[in-house]
């Protein structure tokens, strides 16, 4: 099998492009050696099958970044058949920087001249043959989201010879130094001796790692010059500008593009942050709204999720009862007076059918004539706890989907840069904010992104608050969680509730940085330098393509760590210490409730502790069970719920598990508001704990555990205490405005705080 690398800048298109050749036959590992994302997969158009990698986004093949390192060791080592090099047509003269230094290299090249569409549009015109004479290599134009050249390209790539010698642009001004750098690389059999050449030259820190290679950089910079790197860089867009921009013919009258307009509104210095506001506002609509819009006429009020009851289950599955009702189960799922939105739609749809599943399974228990321990194992701990968590899957896809449409589409980009105005006067860049944004998606990425950051404080600070960025992971909470609070305090808009929560997450995010950086995090804040990608309509086959990653990792984790979970969750609440089984009779006695009673009175002051009652300590294990994974939380809920449903007299079977939690406890809606704020910011589970300390610097992980347990108890405390008591608001806000004196005292040298000093050992 072949294999061919795609290299191009960010932006270029290259993961287009990388998910249109490859499709489902993609895959995710990491990098030997370096945790950072590797993107394989098999391309199955032509003759041959063709291993496509897809290396990171670069735009030199300088050490710079650890993306720059990896690609460029991956050609160097590893020897593909070929590197398909992405350019992005309507930023040719950029693009090709890196085209240069890719003909350099010993592999065959050809070139994917990408958004030639856009290029039409704009009026403009590039001559793909006329390039291709120039650079001497394939030039195909081709339009990754479209999907079209993608054959040509591909007939092309597999057609190339080879192997080819690397050449340089830079020959004609800096022939001699060279020359004397390739002749050493030469003898010493180095494998594209003109690309190390070139990288000597620039003073590259992985060419000039040995003495005689010092040595012979210091000798060509005595007879040519030291400042070669700058002589490099400058004569590479000589010859850019006056070789291969020529191929491209600017309109005789430019236009206005689309994206310049839609920039005029979506950047705007003051309406940009609102507008922004106002988009994620109608995100959460669409997701978790139950009333979109009102119909009249329909007066029936139906539950917030079908109940068996709703399904019309009578003695026997096979009763025309069933099917009489089944038109109001299926009714419900759309609208109980007001219409859902899709988000809440899908999710009712998927409940009826895992209710059918779920009560099918019951009655082969039963006929079965299975043990009573049994029958709990399979209903209450793992069918009970994987359907709760499954339940959730619609609307997480919903919000990834909406999440992905505004990435896709070029807006979050705008954010990153309209955000970079704020958080530069607070020492961080707008740069900071593109991993925290993918920490809705997942935490992991998005902490392995921070990479991209140039200043360690800056990088540190940013690892720390991504997971109060609420993952899918933590949507089941949000949305269980406030769906509870509607339905038993009488609350409307479980959307506006988890918006909000969304929302306060954001903004402690940006207040910690903001502590973090005035305080032990201080230092310079580092350039922000972006490029925008015009705006473009998100292709349907990619976005599927990452709702079915999504899919595929969520349903892996319900099966496996959820499984597990569920399983020890429903042995410990069934069991007592001298392990007799107790079912349902007598839960108080059980393992579970005798550690959830001993760790009650650590959430006192978050409001789920020793005043929510008998039963409250359910709050405090299922808050212990999120460290593994936060779909825990409510996969506990669901084991723990079957328990009360059987315990308490009066308890409609089937209600929602977060209702029956906060029915049978004294628990507040201020304190349940507090419970989602802490586990949105406490400790993350445990692979993003492994992912942090992997790219924390060394002993900063420990204080990075300390950090968001102090944070999610504080901001739990202050939701607890000022939702309850409004008048504890200015309290708060003392404490608040004496904090920020003392640091604005201390940064200016005014005051010293004591410091803490470790004790030497004589």
């Amino acid at each position: 099998m072949r294999t061919f690398a795609l290299a191009g800048n960010p932006n270029s298109g290259k993961t287009t492009l990388f998910n249109a050749l490859t499709g489902s036959t993609a895959h995710v590992g990491n990098w030997p050696g370096i945790t950072v994302d590797k993107r394989e997969g098999v391309y199955k158009g032509g003759k041959e099958h063709v291993e496509i990698v897809d290396l990171p986004g670069i735009y030199s093949l300088s050490p710079y970044t650890p993306e720059e390192v990896i690609a460029r060791n991956f050609i160097l080592d590893e020897h593909p058949d070929g590197i398909i090099n992405i350019v992005d047509a309507t930023n040719l003269e950029r693009n090709l920087y890196l085209t240069t230094q890719l003909l350099e290299m010993d592999v065959p090249v050809i070139i994917a001249l990408n958004m030639m569409d856009s290029v039409e549009k704009s009026g403009d015109k590039i001559d793909a043959k006329v390039l291709e004479q120039r650079i001497g290599v394939p030039v195909v134009p081709i339009s990754a989201l479209k999907e079209t050249g993608i054959k040509e390209l591909m007939e092309r790539a597999v057609s190339m010879p080879p192997m080819r010698n690397g050449r340089t642009v830079l020959a004609e001004a800096l022939s001699a130094p060279i020359a004397e750098a390739e002749k050493y690389f030469a003898e010493k059999e180095v494998s594209s001796p003109v690309f190390h050449a070139v990288k000597l030259l620039e003073g590259d820190e992985l060419e000039t790692s040995s003495r005689e290679a010092k040595n012979l950089l210091s000798g060509v910079q005595a007879r040519y010059g030291e400042d070669l790197e700058a002589t490099i860089a400058d004569e590479r867009y000589k010859y850019i500008s006056a070789n291969f921009s020529t191929a491209k013919q600017k309109a005789a009258k430019p236009v206005l593009s689309k994206s310049d307009k839609a920039d005029r509104v979506l950047t705007h210095k003051i309406w940009s942050i609102p507008i922004f506001i106002v988009i994620l506002f109608f995100v959460f609509h669409l997701t978790f709204s139950e009333n979109l819009f009102y119909l009249n006429g329909f007066t029936e009020s139906q539950a917030w999720m079908p109940t068996m009851e709703d399904l019309g289950y009578g003695e026997t599955l096979g009763g025309s009862e069933i099917y009489s009702n089944f038109g109001i189960a299926l009714a419900a799922c759309f609208y109980d007076g007001a219409v859902f939105s899709p988000g809440v739609i899908l999710t009712n749809l998927l409940n009826l059918v895992l209710n059918y599943i779920t009560y099918g399974i019951g009655l082969g228990i039963e006929a079965a004539g299975a043990a009573e321990w049994a029958s709990s194992l399979i209903n209450d701990g793992i069918i009970g706890g994987i359907t709760a968590v499954l339940g959730f899957l619609p609307q997480i896809l919903t919000l990834f989907l909406f999440f992905s449409i505004l990435e896709d589409t070029g807006y979050m980009a705008r954010v990153a840069f309209i955000l970079d105005r704020i958080f530069r006067r607070f020492g961080l860049s707008g740069r900071a904010f593109m991993p925290m944004i993918m920490g809705f998606g997942c935490s992991l990425p998005a902490m392995i992104n921070t990479r991209t950051l140039a200043d360690e404080k800056e990088r540190t600070a940013t690892i720390r608050v991504i997971p109060f960025f609420s993952c899918g992971a933590k949507l089941p909470i949000l949305t269980a969680i406030a769906g509870g609070i509607c339905g038993v305090f009488g609350f409307d808009n479980v959307d506006v509730i988890t918006y909000s929560m969304y929302l306060l997450g954001i903004i402690t995010a940006i207040v910690s940085v903001i502590i973090m950086r005035a305080t032990t995090m201080r230092g310079e804040t580092p350039p922000f330098i972006m490029e925008l990608p015009a705006y473009h309509v998100p292709g349907f086959r990619n976005l599927m393509l990452h709702l079915w990653d999504k899919t595929k990792h969520f349903v892996k984790k319900a099966f496996t760590i959820i499984f597990a979970s569920t399983v020890l969750i429903w042995f410990l609440q069934s069991f007592t210490w001298n392990w007799t089984f107790i079912g349902a009779d007598s839960m108080q006695t059980s393992i579970l409730a005798s550690v959830g009673q001993l760790i009650q009175p650590l959430f006192t002051p978050l409001g789920f502790g020793s005043q929510a009652g008998e039963y409250g300590w359910v709050f405090a294990v299922a808050a212990i069970t999120g460290l593994i994974a936060k779909e825990n939380v409510i996969a506990t809920f669901s084991v723990l719920a079957a328990m009360f449903v059987a315990n308490f007299e009066g308890t409609e079977e089937g209600v929602e598990e977060a209702i029956v939690m906060i029915q049978n406890t004294t628990v507040t809606w201020p304190a349940l508001i507090a419970f989602i704020m802490f586990n949105m910011t406490t400790i993350p589970c445990f692979a993003a704990c492994a992912t942090a300390k992997a790219e924390l610097p060394k002993g900063k992980f420990k204080w990075t555990v300390l950090f968001w347990i102090v944070t999610s108890y504080l901001v739990g405390s202050i939701c607890y205490t000022v939702l309850s008591w409004w008048w504890t608001l200015f309290i708060w806000l003392a404490v608040a405005a004496v904090f920020a004196a003392l640091v604005i005292l201390k940064n200016k040298g005014k005051i010293k705080l004591p410091a803490l000093r470790r004790k030497k050992r004589a």
